[in-house]
């Protein structure tokens, strides 16, 4: 199962580097996308549930990392009024590109 990190900037300019143990979170956020914090929360945690599920359905257990960051992210949360912006800065590994296409700046 592929597993990946993604790093945030929180409203206050601090940054951090979050884990998820499935590429799910592609699914839930974006490079460069900025999100209130409340609803950086909501997806970033139906995202890691979803991974945690993911594991839970091919080795019969959940993932304790998953549910581990997903605590952290509430937890910095909560120091941040609802409406700041968090802005997801990067996740490695990115998407596989279909067949042929190339990532804009002409890289594989």
């Amino acid at each position: 199962m592929p597993e990946m990190t993604f790093d945030v900037r929180w409203p206050d300019g601090s940054t951090a580097s979050c884990y998820s143990p499935s590429l799910v979170m592609h699914d839930h956020l974006e490079v460069g996308g900025r999100y209130r914090v409340a609803d950086f929360v909501d997806r970033s945690s139906r995202a890691l549930q979803q991974a945690s599920d993911r594991v839970r359905a091919r080795y019969g257990m959940g993932c304790a990392s998953a549910l581990q960051q997903e605590a952290e992210i509430r937890q910095a949360a909560r120091f941040f009024d609802a409406d700041g912006e968090v802005e997801v800065l990067s996740m490695e590994p990115p998407l596989p590109l279909p067949d042929g296409a190339a990532r804009p700046g002409g890289t594989a």
